[in-house]
C-alpha cells in the first residue's frame, strides 16, 4: 500500500537534489550502503505469544484505528522529517511502514527548531470514508487536522483550527464531530503541571470550531492529589456509555493511564474504580524485563468483540536511561463490571503477551537491515532533521548515497546533510563504506548518532596533519563545544574507502574502522553514551543514526 507517489515527491523534496545545485561545493561524501544488526538474542517466544514491544525505537505517542480488517498507526515525529509515520497491520503484532502523513516541503515548516519541538501527539481516525489525523505542530502552527482518502498518502496539507492546547483527537457520531483535547485549565493553575480536558465541536461543513467549549476533567482523577499533564485523550461510546481515555503523571517514570465514563459526551464524566489502568511506577527496579513510563494508549475493539490498546513505555538499560526513548507497545484490554483496564496495579508489563485471535500478519524485519542505496528515493523509515532547506546537499546515484558538507552542524538549529535511521535495540550496530577526501577547510563525513542537538555522537573522517583521519566526538550538554569533545582519533593509513562502525551496547558505544580490506580496528576504546540517554535530553526523541557530513563548526 505503500504511496509511490508520496515516496517520489519525498524523494524530490528531500534526498534528490543534485549536490551540484551548491554553490562552489565541497567534497562530497559518497556512502556505498547503510547497515544495522541487532547484537542482542532475542529470547524464545512461547507459543500463542508475542514479544512486547510492536514499534521498536523512537515511536512515542501511538495512535490506531480499525477499519475493515486492517489496522493503521500513528506515531510522533516531533521537528524530524518527513513526519508522522504510517503503519499497517493485520494482526496488530506485525506491522509496517506505508508512508508519512508529512512527506513535502510546504505541508509544516520546522525551520529554526528544536529536535524537540514540532509535531505533538497525532490521533488518527476513520469517518467511513476518510482518514483523519489531528494533531498539534508546537512552535509550527499549532492544532489542525488532516485528511487522506489511502493512509499511505498522500495526505492533505494542515487545516489550522482556532482552539488552544495540545492532543487534539476526533470523535465522530452521526455527520457531526468533536474534538477532545488537553489545554489550561478554567482560571488559575493550582500547581505546576495543572492541565484540564475539553470538548469542543467541530463543524465539518466550515472546518471552523464552535464558538463554545466544555470542560471535561480537571487536573486529573482527583484534584486534590495534584495531578499533572492530564493529556492524550481518546473518547469511545460502548453500550450506551462514552468513555474518556487519558494520560496522567507525565510521560517519565510517572507516567500513567486512567479511564473515565459518562451518559452524556459532554459529561459529567466519573473517574473509574481501578485508576490508573495503565501504570510501571513504584514497582520494583530489579523486576525481569523492566518497562517503564507507560501511558498515551489508544484502543481498539476486534471484531471477537476483544479490546487491545497501543501505548507507550520505556525499556531502561540503567535507572531511567535507554538511547531508544519511547517505544510503542500493545496489550489485551480487560472489561470487569462496565469499566476497561489494561493491568491491575503492580501488575509488570509482560515481555510475552497473549497474541490476538487474528491471523499471523507480515510485518517488518527490525533486527536485521542493509540500504545498498540503489533504489530512486530512501524508503520511508529514513528521517532528516527539520525541514528541507530550498538547496539540499544529499543525493543519490550509481548506487550510493552522496552528501556535500553543509555548514549547518548537528548542534545547530539549520539543515545538517544527514540522513538516519532509528536506533531499535539496546545492543545494536550501524556499518557503512564511506569514500571522502576532505579539503584543508575542516570538512568531516561519516556516521552521526542523534539524539538532539545537545546530546549526540559522531565518527568522521577529516583532515589531519597532511593525513586522514577518524575522530569520534561527543556532545553530552549543550556547554560541550558545538562539534563535541574529542574521544579518539585513529590515523588512517592508506587512501581510499573506509569502513565505519558504531556499536552500541547499552550506555556504551564502540567506534571501528576499517581500511583497504584490512581488519576492523577498535577508535579508542569502549565510549560512555549514557549522558545521550533521552532522560537527558528532553524525554521525547530516540536515538537516529546515518550518514553525516559538514564543513568546520
Amino acid at each position: 500500500m505503500t504511496s509511490k507517489a508520496a515516496l517520489a515527491t519525498l524523494s524530490v523534496a528531500l534526498f534528490c537534489t543534485p549536490a551540484s545545485a551548491q554553490a562552489d561545493p565541497a567534497p562530497t561524501a559518497s556512502f556505498a550502503y547503510l547497515e544495522y544488526s541487532a547484537q542482542e538474542e532475542e529470547p524464545a517466544t512461547p507459543p500463542g505469544t508475542f514479544r512486547n514491544r510492536v514499534l521498536p525505537g523512537f515511536h512515542p505517542d501511538p495512535s490506531m484505528v480499525k477499519v475493515g480488517d486492517d489496522f493503521y498507526a500513528v506515531t510522533s515525529t516531533f521537528s524530524w522529517f518527513p513526519g508522522l509515520p504510517i503503519f499497517h497491520s493485520r494482526d496488530l503484532v506485525n506491522w509496517r511502514q506505508i508512508g508519512n502523513a508529512f512527506d513535502r516541503t510546504g505541508q509544516v515548516d520546522f525551520s529554526g527548531l528544536g529536535i524537540n519541538r514540532g509535531l505533538f501527539a497525532p490521533a488518527i481516525t476513520h469517518d467511513g470514508e476518510r482518514f483523519w489525523i489531528a494533531n498539534t505542530c508546537i512552535d509550527c502552527g499549532s492544532n489542525f487536522v488532516i485528511t487522506a482518502d489511502d493512509p499511505a498518502g498522500p495526505w492533505s496539507d494542515p487545516v489550522w483550527l482556532d482552539f488552544g492546547g495540545i492532543d487534539p483527537s476526533l470523535y465522530f457520531e452521526g455527520d457531526r464531530a468533536w474534538i477532545v483535547y488537553n489545554d489550561a485549565p478554567p482560571g488559575e493553575p493550582l500547581y505546576e503541571g495543572h492541565r484540564a480536558l475539553w470538548l469542543q465541536e467541530l463543524d465539518l461543513e466550515t472546518m471552523q470550531m464552535a464558538p463554545e467549549r466544555t470542560l471535561l476533567v480537571n487536573g486529573g482523577v482527583d484534584l486534590s492529589a495534584e495531578p499533572v499533564w492530564a493529556e492524550g485523550p481518546h473518547i469511545y461510546k460502548v453500550d450506551g456509555w462514552y468513555y474518556l481515555l487519558t494520560a496522567e503523571g507525565g510521560t517519565a517514570d510517572q507516567h500513567s493511564q486512567t479511564i473515565y465514563r459518562s451518559r452524556d459526551l459532554a459529561g459529567p464524566y466519573v473517574p473509574g474504580p481501578l485508576n490508573p489502568i495503565l501504570t510501571q511506577r513504584n514497582m520494583p527496579a530489579d523486576r525481569p524485563d523492566r518497562v517503564e513510563a507507560t501511558g498515551h494508549a489508544d484502543f481498539v475493539q476486534l471484531d471477537d468483540g476483544s479490546w487491545w490498546g497501543l501505548f507507550l513505555a520505556t525499556r531502561p538499560f540503567a535507572e531511567q536511561s535507554t538511547l531508544m526513548g519511547r517505544e510503542t507497545f500493545l496489550l489485551p484490554v480487560t472489561w470487569e463490571d462496565g469499566w476497561p483496564y489494561f493491568l491491575q496495579p503492580g501488575e509488570p508489563v509482560p515481555a510475552t503477551p497473549r497474541q490476538p485471535d487474528l491471523a499471523d500478519g507480515s510485518g517488518t524485519d527490525w533486527r536485521n537491515w542493509r540500504d545498498d542505496f540503489d533504489a530512486r528515493e530512501l524508503g520511508p523509515e529514513w528521517l532528516s532533521i527539520r525541514t528541507p532547506s530550498p538547496v539540499q546537499s544529499t543525493h543519490l546515484a550509481e548506487g550510493a548515497f552522496h552528501l556535500v558538507p553543509a555548514a549547518d552542524g548537528a548542534a545547530s538549529f539549520g539543515n545538517p546533510a544527514f540522513a538516519g535511521r532509528r536506533l531499535r535495540h539496546h545492543a545494536a550496530q550501524f556499518e557503512t563504506q564511506i569514500d571522502f577526501e576532505p579539503g584543508e577547510n575542516g570538512q568531516r563525513a561519516g556516521l552521526l548518532a542523534f539524539m538532539d542537538e545537545g546530546h549526540f555522537l559522531t565518527a568522521t573522517i577529516e583532515r589531519s596533519e597532511n593525513a586522514r583521519a577518524v575522530v569520534v566526538r561527543r556532545r553530552s550538554e549543550e556547554g560541550d563545544p558545538e562539534a563535541g569533545e574529542e574521544m579518539a582519533r585513529l590515523t588512517l593509513s592508506a587512501a581510499g574507502p573506509v569502513g565505519l562502525r558504531i556499536r552500541f551496547d547499552g550506555g556504551t558505544a564502540h567506534v571501528s574502522a576499517q581500511q583497504a580490506g584490512n581488519d576492523w580496528q577498535e577508535v579508542g576504546g569502549p565510549i560512555d553514551v549514557e549522558p545521550l540517554a533521552s532522560v537527558y535530553a528532553g524525554l521525547f526523541t530516540g536515538v537516529v543514526v546515518g550518514p553525516y557530513a559538514v564543513t568546520s563548526e
